[in-house]
């Protein structure tokens, strides 16, 4: 029935200049100059074409649409010379039926621009737009009576689980493109059995004794299969997997799944990656997946847009609990209002099956350079409202920042809300995320509140034995990460909390830690080579797979006669060794110190149960300048 044919390569990129090249897709111009720092990549209109031969249908039964998972940021789409679509939005899938003008040759032109505008987010943020086809496009050929493709990127099914004690009613909406069509709707386990089954375009389904879609604990899936028929004739067929579950938010208590008390505690991600910018493959989502659940998380915000549909599916697979949110961000457009309406759309109707996702994010830090704040106050109800309207089951929250204060009115608007704050890295004082925590909770103790973003600055090449804030060490994101995460632990009325962030990602305009371009508040590099310290931090929070890892291991060069081995590991007790001897054994929780008298070379061993880890330090006379960002990279330039 449905069949899908891959455009992805032999593209003709002609991009600034009037400059030509042979591509595949996916694609990005911004691979190289959107992520070497300067703030001057190269924003505007390109231009990609493809000549194609007509694919195999039948004119008289069958429709061919092109299909486009995303292109940054705005795009025209022309087939033999015909314009056949404009899409605002470069993060989000839309279709385009062009049955009616194929020939047996033909020409397709796919107009992009990233150009900066007033109307389509985001235009103002702390990460590089690439522009682009940075996704798959690809033909799908189906028969004239179908399911509908034509509604905002939308795959024609809606599914809705309803729990009650022991059983679920499953309601599946399916939109066909004919009055005519009979519909057929299966629901199966994990085993592909048949659990029950009905007839019509709108039928809810009853299920006794439903598994549940139970987080990293138990991720089940049932499957939707629904078959369109006409006149006894099979014309269509689409399947979408989907979760049973129960949510809840405790102002007091925080985030509950399927009844239970669910502690919500993750990290963001940006989908870009060193030298490919967002042309990303499933190899780059599965390895990015491969390390979130490694690190023990259990929830993820993904920032700041509409990611691929392939790493939700991996969300839904893997059990996180998801944040998702449209780039409406850093600064409130008058002509952008129906952007922020149209991206949520798509957002949302595109998504709604996804198990994972809880929550739909409407704004990101809006207040940071917003001058007209009743425009922008009323944008944000609109958009709260359309949430609440197309999907009454989920809950709405925004991300405010620093300098939007506890009584701003942006920040009482959604179900619940998250602040993005860097105290102890921007400013100084540990202690003032306790000060404002307890603050909040003590002023609104009925709403809901967590962090959704936190962190600082590490580059794995910097090292202090006295780490301060601002000299972008490893050992000091560390020491951040220590505090915030005994903080959460006072404070169990969050909701959640999200590490920013779990990658290094690319932001043109910043110019820190030696390496311009970067926001290097990682837990793992931007080429995913590098582990920080503080990834095992979390490590040794969050996963219950055995390890033990020994700290500082790139810092192999000390000038103290007696230096302190830290050792992070999720086991009870840690011996430490030095050239085969027993330096000390001791018991506690996820942090473990030691001091040790330096020799000229010290092979240095931490075991813990059945895990160990090693690494050698020289004792030197003075400590290695490299360890210390240069003086001519202090400037530090931020985004804003």
């Amino acid at each position: 029935m449905r069949r899908i044919q891959n455009l992805m390569e032999q593209w003709l990129f002609i991009g600034p200049d009037n400059r030509q090249e042979q591509v595949n897709l996916p694609h990005t111009w911004n691979a190289k100059d959107g992520q070497d720092g300067g703030n001057d990549y190269y924003r505007g209109t390109c231009h990609y074409e493809k000549t194609f031969e007509k694919p195999e249908f039948d004119p008289e039964t069958e429709e061919v649409y092109l299909e486009f998972l995303g292109v940054n940021a705005s795009s025209d789409v022309t087939v033999n010379g015909k314009e056949l679509a404009h899409h605002d939005g470069g993060y989000s899938t839309f279709r385009v039926n062009i049955t009616e003008v194929l020939e047996d040759q033909n020409k397709l032109e796919v107009t992009v621009d990233n150009s900066v505008n007033g109307k389509v987010y985001p235009q103002k943020a702390d990460f590089t737009f690439y522009g682009g086809i940075y996704r798959d496009v690809r033909f799908l050929i189906v028969s004239k009576e179908h399911f509908d493709l034509d509604y905002l990127g939308s795959n024609g099914i809606k599914i809705t689980p309803e729990v009650k004690e022991n059983e679920a009613n499953v309601h599946i909406e399916t939109f066909t493109n004919t009055e005519e069509a009979q519909v057929n709707v299966q629901i199966k386990d994990q085993d592909g059995k048949v659990v029950v089954e009905g007839n019509g375009c709108d039928v809810n389904l009853n299920i006794q004794n439903p598994i549940r879609w139970h987080g990293r604990k138990n991720p089940y899936l049932y499957t939707a299969v629904a078959t369109l028929t006409v006149n006894g004739e099979v014309k269509d067929e689409i399947t979408n997997r989907f979760g049973i579950r129960t949510f809840s938010v405790d102002p007091k208590k925080g985030f509950f799944l399927n009844g239970e008390h669910y502690p919500l505690h993750g990290v963001s991600r940006h989908q870009d990656f060193k030298a490919l910018g967002n042309a990303i493959s499933t190899k780059n989502h599965d390895e990015d997946m491969d390390m979130i659940c490694e690190l023990g998380a259990n929830t993820i915000r993904l920032a700041h847009y509409q990611h691929d549909q392939y790493f939700y599916d991996l969300c839904d697979e893997r059990g996180m609990v998801v944040w998702a949110e449209i780039p409406y961000i850093s600064e409130h457009m008058p002509g952008g209002r129906e952007n922020t309406i149209s991206q949520m759309r798509e957002l949302i109707v595109q998504n709604y099956n996804h198990p994972s996702i809880v929550v739909w994010g409407v704004s990101n830090e809006i207040t940071i350079s917003t001058k007209d704040k009743k425009d922008m106050l009323d944008n944000h109800h609109v958009l709260n409202d359309l949430c609440h309207k197309m999907d009454p089951t989920r809950l709405t929250t925004l991300a405010c920042y620093a300098m939007c204060g506890p009584f701003n009115r942006s920040a009482h608007i959604t179900d619940l809300v998250g602040w993005n704050l860097y105290l102890g890295w921007y400013v100084p004082g540990f202690f003032l995320n306790d000060l404002f925590l307890r603050f909040f909770h003590l002023v609104f103790p009925n709403r809901p509140i967590g962090y959704s973003e936190y962190g600082a600055e590490g580059m794995p090449n910097l090292h202090s034995r006295r780490p301060r804030r601002g000299d972008h060490t490893e050992e000091y994101q560390a020491r951040y990460h220590e505090y915030m995460l005994r903080c959460f632990e006072r404070h169990p009325f969050m909701w959640s909390t999200y590490v920013w962030n779990m990658f290094d990602f690319a932001a043109d305009a910043r110019n820190q830690g030696g390496e311009p371009g970067m926001n290097h508040k990682g837990l793992v590099t931007f080429d995913r080579k590098t582990k920080k310290d503080s990834f095992f931090l979390y490590k040794a929070y969050w996963s219950d797979e055995p390890f033990v890892h020994l700290c500082g291991s790139r810092r192999s060069d000390r000038s103290e006669d007696t230096t302190t081995i830290k050792v992070y590991t999720n086991q009870p007790v840690v011996s430490l060794y030095n050239n085969g001897e027993l330096i000390e054994q001791k018991s506690g929780n996820h942090i473990f110190t030691f001091q040790l008298p330096m020799e000229k070379e010290n092979k240095i061993e931490a075991v813990a149960g059945s895990v160990k880890d090693a690494m050698v330090l020289h004792h030197t006379e003075k400590e290695n300048p490299d360890y210390k960002l240069k003086k001519e990279a202090k400037k530090s330039e931020n985004w804003v």
